[in-house]
């Protein structure tokens, strides 16, 4: 029996949540984690649980950020101390903030409530009412329908918005039916209060509000003239009227022409509404009044009076003003009794009336007069005094001035250390003597100003001495009449070319060769020299050789019997002349030969590149040649002395040496070892015109005594196989 008996105790201490402590019964809490509690034991969460498909594995704080529970609530509030009102509702909205379980409540202003509105709660956690204060309210919390208590006020849900009654579904929570609003006794009271109060005949209210928020911002421009009757000239004056929808207003602004002698004002009609009949019906002030009144009594008793609002408006001045109705193209309207034409309007303009009143038609009025033709200005012709241009400048102006001259050319083309922007040909006269057959001359064309020199040869054992042939100057085509007011044509740099026959001053010339300069220059510029355009000539050669592909390959290979695919320039020009039928000129063989020649390596005069690099740095006083140096040492990681051909090139650009690209490279090859890489050092010290100067002499060297020479060209051979590729397609 005692056995049973405590056994049967300690089932009842278990049921009633008691645990032995030295064999002493004690009561635990449910809530009480670790040991004490019972084995399973479930604790209450402290914070909203939702489930893994609405939060996925983020945490609420992010998964909830920025979503709010949104419901409508009441609450009752007492009065004691007013006789009209017992007690008072007042509608709120309470906010559950789902990434921290947060509350807030706010009460929605009312104007002229007399109640402090707005928040009543600020957001924070709240607390349960007793004896659960130490929890906290949970989205478990809230449901339509019910009642929650904030801090012993009792605030009754009667609803929510979709999201909240879509989110609580989701949660698993059956939603109560909606609880209907009750209405404020006091509130009810005073709206009764409120409409007895309204007179049955109120004052004509002129509300322009609507039209305000509706076309604010919306102006209709049109382009008027007037004829000014007070104008000599009887000009038209431009003007830009400007009608705002917002309060049918008009103002007008006038465009003044620049050098019109006239005085700019901002506006030539202020904006205000304007008037039909205006200036005729002009009325005194306090005439036109937005309401009339009637004295009722008048003078009969004493001197007392009483006014109430006309509502028929007898006495009141009716005035028309101009509406959007009245304006379109081509009306007249009267502005203070000047008529302005409507000539034309913009896009909005259109657009508008479109829409609102159907029209279509927006056929602009014609009120320019046509310009008056500006007379051809003729000059007198050439008298033979003086030069053309400087004839022509005294018939222009009546100071006289020298011609104007192409400054801007003049410095891009001048001759240069670099650059000597002179074009020299080789030339012969085609003379009817043949005495003359033997006589070479040096043809310069001075590309600053297009200027031709001729410069005779001597030749040995003729009785010829080596002179000026013909002065520097600009030299007139052939052909053209001398005493005439157009300007004559002159000879140009393009018309220049070898095998090109000119007449200069009735001396007949044939250009058979040019200098290397003259060559490189035309085909770095081939934009401007046609001649010298490899795909023009390219394209030419291929429209007249293509449907005879395969008998120009034999040909070539006949003149090739060791199928070296190389040629001598000579046999390479006879064929190409056979082929075009003498369609090509001198030049462009010249040109294609050179661009398929076989490049030899270019022996370069070590002393010549420096003497012309160093005279380029002292000119535009480059001393920089330590920090260089430094910079290439730094770049020498292995302390060799030496540095890759385009590692130095890329730091000399980068100090911004005033070198033409070409010198450059040429100067860097000069100092490079059998492995590609340039000796720094020397290179560095070559170019420092400080310590070490080269003593200054003639560095354009043998090019200023050309004496006509023959070009490189026909020493050189040529790779014809790249041409016939070229031109046919390579051959299967």
């Amino acid at each position: 029996f005692s056995n049973v008996l405590q056994i049967g105790k300690e089932n009842f201490h278990r049921s009633q949540h008691f645990t032995y402590c030295n064999n002493v019964p004690m009561l635990i809490g449910e809530d009480k984690p670790g040991t004490g509690g019972e084995l399973g034991q479930k604790l209450k969460p402290k914070r909203s649980v939702f489930p893994e498909e609405l939060r996925g594995y983020e945490p609420a704080w992010i998964a909830f950020d920025k979503q709010v529970l949104c419901f409508d609530a009441y609450f009752e509030e007492e009065v004691p101390d007013k006789n009209q009102e017992l007690y008072r509702i007042r509608y709120c909205k309470i906010y559950f903030y789902l990434e921290d379980d947060t509350i807030q409540v706010i009460e929605p202003r009312v104007s002229n409530s007399g109640i402090n509105q707005g928040t009543i709660i600020r957001r924070h956690r709240i607390p349960l009412p007793p004896p659960q204060e130490d929890q906290f309210y949970t989205v478990d919390h809230f449901n339509i329908n019910t009642e929650v208590i904030f801090y012993a006020q009792r605030y009754k849900i009667i609803d929510c918005d979709q999201f909240t009654k879509n989110f609580l579904r989701k949660l698993g929570i059956r939603l109560n039916p909606p609880a209907c609003r009750p209405d404020d006794p006091y509130t009810k009271e005073r709206q009764k209060i409120l409409s007895n109060m309204k007179p049955l005949h109120p004052y004509e209210r002129i509300d322009t509000l609507k039209q305000f928020l509706e076309h604010d911002g919306h102006v209709l421009r049109f382009f008027c003239v007037w004829e000014d009757p007070g104008s000599n000239y009887k000009d038209l004056r431009k003007l830009v009227l400007r009608y705002y929808l917002s309060d049918d207003t008009i103002d007008i602004k006038e465009i003044v022409p620049e050098n019109s002698g006239r005085d700019t004002v901002p506006l030539f009609l202020k904006r205000d509404k304007l008037p039909k009949d205006a200036p005729t019906g002009l009325y005194q002030p306090g005439t036109i009044t937005s309401r009339t009144v009637l004295n009722v009594f008048g003078n009969v008793v004493g001197n007392r009076s009483r006014y109430i609002l006309d509502n028929r408006k007898t006495g009141a001045v009716h005035q028309e003003f101009y509406r959007d109705s009245d304006l379109k193209i081509g009306a007249v309207i009267n502005v203070w009794g000047r008529k302005i034409v409507l000539c034309d309007c913009d896009e909005f303009t259109k657009k508008y009336y479109r829409e609102k009143y159907g029209i279509e038609d927006f056929t602009p009025v014609s009120y320019k007069t046509p310009p008056l033709q500006k007379p051809e200005q003729t000059f007198p012709p050439y008298n033979g005094f003086g030069s053309e241009e400087d004839s022509l400048c005294s018939c222009r102006s009546v100071i006289l001035k020298p011609p104007a001259k192409d400054f801007k050319k003049f410095l891009e083309k001048d001759r240069s250390v670099n650059e000597r922007n002179v074009l020299r040909f080789l030339a012969k006269l085609v003379p009817d003597n043949p005495t003359d057959m033997d006589r070479k001359f040096i043809i310069s064309c001075f590309l600053s100003d297009d200027t031709i020199s001729v410069f005779e040869l001597v030749q040995p054992n003729t009785g010829i001495i080596s002179t000026r042939f013909l002065e520097r100057g600009c030299i007139r085509k052939p052909g053209q009449e001398l005493f005439k007011s157009e300007p004559s044509e002159y000879f140009k740099a393009q018309d220049l070319f070898v095998g090109a026959r000119v007449c200069f001053h009735g001396h007949n010339f044939l250009l058979v060769d040019a200098d290397e300069y003259t060559f490189n220059y035309m085909e770095r510029h081939a934009n401007e020299f046609s001649m010298a355009d490899t795909s023009v000539i390219l394209k030419k050669l291929k429209d007249i050789t293509e449907p005879r592909s395969q008998e120009f390959r034999q040909m070539f290979a006949a003149i090739d019997p060791d199928h070296t695919n190389v040629i001598q320039y000579e046999p390479f020009r006879n064929l190409i002349v056979k082929i075009t039928d003498g369609a090509f000129s001198e030049h462009e063989i010249i040109t294609l030969g050179r661009y398929y020649s076989v490049k030899d390596e270019r022996e370069m005069d070590l002393h010549f590149l420096l003497a012309v690099a160093q005279q380029q740095l002292k000119k535009n006083n480059f001393e920089n040649f330590g920090q260089l140096l430094s910079v290439l040492v730094y770049n020498d990681r292995e302390k060799c002395g030496v540095l890759p051909h385009e590692k130095c090139r890329a730091i000399c650009k980068s100090f911004k040496l005033p070198l033409a690209n070409d010198d450059l490279e040429d100067l860097l090859t000069t100092f490079e070892d059998g492995n590609k890489q340039v000796d720094y050092k020397k290179f560095v010290d070559g170019l420092n015109w400080r310590e070490n100067q080269i003593p200054a002499f003639q560095t354009i060297k043998d090019e200023h005594r050309w004496r006509g020479q023959p070009s490189s060209v026909t020493e050189r051979k040529i790779k014809y196989l790249p041409l016939l590729d070229y031109v046919f397609g390579k051959e299967e």
